[in-house]
């Protein structure tokens, strides 16, 4: 992976990468808000892809995150929760390990930050709160077997 910024003018840089590129306007969203977008992204795609691979599907989903940030220099994330809300075909357990796969194994940007940051995840599912403010555990994340997944690239 390679990414290129070159300053525009004022706070404007261009990114790009080798699909594409996108620019970044600062301080209207900074970068460390792009990098919580970019984050909360890759669990999200990850929430449509992995019930596809089952012939399952999620609908009306929305992620929610908020960080909690060092009030020191480097301003490092302390705490991040995900609050997951969506409906689907599915039942209860399989829509919360569809959130654990994507927390432990399939996403990257997750799987980054996670032995820095205290990770935690709610889960409203069919208009049902099935898990409130769960703990993952911090560490190099482990495998789920889910087979092949089709995804956003990381």
């Amino acid at each position: 992976m390679k990414v290129s910024i070159s300053h525009k003018e004022d706070m404007k840089f261009e990114a790009k990468t080798e699909k594409g590129s996108f620019i970044i306007d600062c301080p209207v969203i900074s970068p460390i808000e792009y990098f919580l977008a970019g984050l909360i992204t890759c669990t999200a795609s990850d929430m449509i892809v992995i019930p596809k691979n089952s012939n399952k599907e999620v609908t009306d989903l929305v992620v929610d995150g908020e960080v909690v940030r060092n009030e020191d220099y480097p301003r490092k994330f302390n705490t991040l929760h995900l609050d997951y809300n969506f409906n689907s075909d599915a039942d209860d357990t399989t829509a919360a390990r569809w959130v654990m796969a994507s927390l432990e194994t399939y996403c990257s940007t997750v799987n980054t930050v996670r032995d820095t940051t205290a990770i935690s995840y709610s889960i409203t599912h069919n208009g049902k709160k099935i898990l409130e403010n769960e703990k993952m555990i911090s560490g190099g994340g482990m495998k789920i077997d889910l087979g092949e997944i089709e995804s956003c690239p990381s």
